[in-house]
């Protein structure tokens, strides 16, 4: 299937202002895919000019609360995949790891840099909502933007195709936090007509095909917990990482786990309980 040509025609559809035509496409969609408008901050589907002003609509204020605890999930969506980092590897799905030098565009001092660990990769389907938000407060310092193949992220690809996420195009920021670094790795995907972020817009709208880096070390570029970073223009998946001892998953998270923007991602790691966890019993 031409995956490229595809996603090009997709996206120009998605953007296109046809009046009677896109609410219509829009009308489909949400019977289609069971599109909870109720949640969102404009629930009237003939105001939207383009379905891709549907797809990144605002929901609406307090439709997702921000759990008080140190890390939150980022996204609607569901959970891939998440645990420890084994060394370089991250788990993709039975029988498949990829590294995160892969991950990261090549970048072995970046990568480093999370060796052993925590990586949690969240899929977002057509249904959900398609902002991204931060999982805790950082200030950016990097973003590299990696071309490569345009595969489905769905469930089913991930069990099928090594190192998907470490194939296909992606966003790459990296943040300095009080945990120190972490990065947060928007994937495309077929029909993803582009990834955007809040303090650059569009990133791959050319798609050249060549590796491109922005430094960010002149600018203070900082969020908050909760704040929107980026979004998806059509669905795609997350994958983040953090340092070694940083982050304790909540314990009720499990694969394939539906999560929503807000909810508790996990603890901090201090010393004391690092000390804990490393004494045997």
């Amino acid at each position: 299937m031409p995956k490229k040509a595809l996603t090009v025609f997709a996206g120009k559809v998605a953007g296109a202002k046809a009046g009677r035509v896109t609410t219509g496409l829009i009308r489909w969609f949400i019977g289609k895919y069971k599109v909870n408008m109720s949640e969102a901050a404009n629930p009237d589907i003939h105001s939207y000019a383009s379905f891709n002003e549907f797809f990144t609509r605002a929901l609406r204020s307090g439709a997702r609360p921000i759990a008080d605890v140190p890390f939150i999930c980022p996204v609607d969506g569901a959970i891939s995949q998440f645990g420890a980092i084994q060394k370089d590897q991250i788990f993709q799905a039975k029988g498949h790891n990829y590294s995160t030098t892969m991950l990261v565009g090549g970048d072995k001092e970046l990568a480093t840099k999370f060796e052993n660990g925590s990586f949690a990769t969240l899929y977002l389907s057509p249904r959900d909502y398609h902002r991204i938000h931060m999982p805790c407060d950082g200030r950016l310092t990097r973003m590299i933007y990696v071309p490569g193949d345009l595969f489905s992220v769905n469930p089913t690809t991930a069990r099928g195709v090594p190192n998907l996420f470490a194939r296909n195009e992606r966003v790459v920021c990296v943040f300095e936090g009080e945990v120190g670094p972490f990065v947060l790795v928007l994937v495309g995907a077929t029909i993803v007509g582009s990834m955007q972020t809040v303090w650059h817009g569009v990133v791959n709208a050319a798609r050249l095909g060549v590796v491109r880096e922005w430094h960010y070390d002149k600018q203070f570029i900082a969020l908050k917990k909760g704040e929107e970073m980026g979004r998806f223009l059509l669905g795609s998946t997350v994958v983040m990482l953090f340092p070694a001892q940083t982050l304790a998953f909540n314990q009720a998270w499990l694969a394939e786990r539906a999560v929503q923007l807000g909810e508790p991602m996990g603890s901090a790691i201090t010393k004391e309980t690092a000390k804990e966890t490393a004494v045997t019993p």
